[in-house]
C-alpha cells in the first residue's frame, strides 16, 4: 500500500470519484467534507498529501494550507477549485501549497502531480525524522537527571542556546561539560553547522596555536603547506574549548581578539582571517582566582564569564546516580551483545554511597567494568571494585586485598579469553606486571 492521501471536499460525488481513481493507483485515501473533520483526520492519521477544495463550508481552503503546514510541515497540499483565479493561486503557493488546480480542466494532471507531491512529502518526512533523531541524540535529552541542580543547569543552557552568546561551563572534571556544550550547539540556530571540540590540555602552547589558528607554508620547519585552523573549520558553527584554563597567556590574547572582532592572524601570515564562530569554553579551574594570581587574563575572564553555567558534581546529584547507571548499563551491554541485566538493590545502594570524585566519567568506567565481568544476567554488589565494599561484600567474606586482586585479575583474564595483552590493557597495568601477578597468584592455565 502506498502513502495516505486526504481529500477535503464537500462535493461528495467529485470526492468519491477522485478517491476511486487514487485508490486504483494504489494509494490509501481518506475523505472529509469540511475543514474541521479534515484537521481531526490529519492529527490522527499518517497523511502525506492533502487535496483540498478552496471553498469549504467552514473554511477557505487557501488559508487552510497554513494551518495544515503548522500541524505537519512535511505534508504537501494541492488546492482544487471550480473557478480558478490568479490571485488565489498566488496566495495558495505563498501559503505553502504544492500546486493549485482548476477542477475538470486539469484531471489529466492529478495523478502525475500527486505522485510528485508524495515523493516530496516522503522525502521531507524522512528529513524531519532524521532531525528529530539528531535532537534526541545530541540535544538536551542526552542530559540525564531529575535533580534540582542539573535541571537548573539545563534550563540556563536551553535559554542561552537560542542566542550566539559565549558560554563558560564550570565544574569538576567528569561532570559532563562536553555533553552540555554539544547540547547547546544542537539546540541552537547553528545546529546544522560544524561543531568542533578542542581539549586545550592535549597540546603544547606552540601546537595548540597552530591547531586553533592554522599557519602559512614555510612559517616553521615542517610547515610544507598552508593549514586551516580549527576556528576556520568551525566557521558559521560552534567551537568548544575544553580545559581553557590550560591555555597560555599569549594564546589567551589571541583568543580575546577572536571574541571581540572575529579575526586572527595565522602563524607566518600577515593578513587577517575573519570567522563567524560561537565559542563555548569549559574549565575545572577557578578562573577568578587564576586571574587574581596573573595566571589568566582578567579581560578574557570578564569576556567569558558573561554567561556561565556551573555543572554540579555527581555527589550532589544522588537521585540521578541510578538513572545514569542504568543508561550506561544499556549502552555497554549492547556494545558487547549481552542481554540487558537486572540490577540488584545492594548494587544501587553501593553506587549511591560512593563519593564519585571522578563524577559521571568515573561512573561510566565502573559500569563498563561490571558489564565486562558479569557472568549472570544480574548486576550484584560483588561485581563492583573493592573500594565500594568498605563494610560491605568483601569485608563480610573476610577477603584480604591480595585475594580481591587475584579475583579481579582472574575475571579479566577470563573475559579476555586468555589474551594477556588485552587483559593488561583493561587492567591498566604493564604486560610484565601482569605476568608477575599471574605467577604470584598461580593463575597459569
Amino acid at each position: 500500500m502506498k502513502s495516505s492521501i486526504l481529500i477535503i471536499d464537500d462535493e461528495v460525488k467529485l470526492s468519491d470519484l477522485m478517491a476511486r481513481i487514487l485508490t486504483l493507483e494504489g494509494y490509501h485515501v481518506l475523505q472529509a467534507t469540511n475543514a474541521k473533520t479534515g484537521i481531526r483526520t490529519l492529527e490522527h492519521e499518517d497523511i502525506r498529501v492533502v487535496l483540498c477544495d478552496v471553498k469549504l463550508p467552514d473554511a477557505n481552503g487557501v488559508e487552510l494550507v497554513k494551518k495544515i503546514k503548522q500541524i505537519k510541515p512535511y505534508i504537501e497540499v494541492i488546492n482544487l477549485t471550480a473557478f480558478g483565479s490568479i490571485s488565489d493561486g498566488v496566495l495558495a503557493i505563498k501559503n505553502g501549497a504544492f500546486d493549485y488546480l482548476t477542477k475538470g480542466d486539469d484531471n489529466d494532471k492529478i495523478i502525475p502531480l500527486v505522485n510528485k507531491a508524495i515523493d516530496k512529502a516522503n522525502l521531507q518526512f524522512r528529513v524531519n525524522e532524521l532531525q528529530s533523531q539528531m535532537e534526541t541524540q545530541h540535544g538536551f535529552p542526552i542530559v540525564l537527571g531529575t535533580s534540582p541542580a542539573i535541571l537548573e543547569a539545563v534550563e540556563l543552557a536551553k535559554k542561552v542556546s537560542q542566542t550566539d552568546a559565549t558560554v563558560l561551563l564550570l565544574g569538576e572534571t567528569g561532570t559532563g561539560k562536553e555533553v552540555f556544550a554539544e547540547a547547546i550547539h544542537y539546540e541552537s540556530l547553528r545546529k546544522d553547522k560544524p561543531f568542533v571540540v578542542v581539549n586545550c590540555s592535549s597540546f603544547s602552547k606552540e601546537l595548540l596555536e597552530s591547531e586553533l589558528f592554522g599557519y602559512k607554508a614555510g612559517s616553521f620547519t615542517g610547515a610544507v603547506r598552508d593549514k586551516k585552523g580549527l576556528f576556520e573549520e568551525a566557521n558559521t558553527g560552534t567551537i568548544f574549548l575544553d580545559e581553557l584554563g590550560e591555555m597560555s597567556l599569549d594564546l589567551q590574547a589571541k583568543l580575546l581578539r577572536v571574541l571581540e572582532n572575529g579575526s586572527f592572524i595565522k602563524i607566518g601570515e600577515t593578513k587577517t582571517t575573519k570567522v563567524d564562530v560561537r565559542l563555548i569554553a569549559a574549565t575545572n579551574r577557578d578562573l577568578q582566582k587564576e586571574a587574581d594570581e596573573n595566571h589568566f587574563r582578567l579581560d578574557l575572564f570578564y569576556r567569558l564569564s558573561g554567561f556561565s553555567i556551573v555543572l554540579p558534581p555527581l555527589r550532589e546529584r544522588i537521585g540521578d546516580i541510578e538513572i545514569l547507571a542504568r543508561h550506561f548499563i544499556k549502552i555497554y551491554a549492547g556494545k558487547i551483545k549481552k542481554k540487558m541485566p537486572e540490577v540488584d538493590k545492594q548494587f544501587i545502594k553501593l553506587l549511591n554511597q560512593h563519593k564519585w570524585n571522578g563524577n559521571i566519567r568515573e561512573l561510566k568506567n565502573v559500569i563498563e567494568r561490571v558489564i565486562i565481568l558479569m557472568d549472570e544476567p544480574i548486576l550484584t554488589a560483588k561485581l563492583l571494585p573493592y573500594e565500594f565494599h568498605s563494610g560491605g561484600y568483601f569485608d563480610m567474606m573476610a577477603l584480604d586485598l591480595d585475594s580481591v586482586e587475584k579475583y579481579h585479575i582472574h575475571r579479566i583474564l577470563k573475559y579476555a579469553k586468555g589474551n594477556k595483552s588485552e587483559a593488561a590493557r583493561i587492567l591498566g597495568i604493564g604486560l610484565a606486571t601482569l605476568y608477575r601477578k599471574i605467577e604470584e597468584y598461580h593463575l597459569l592455565n
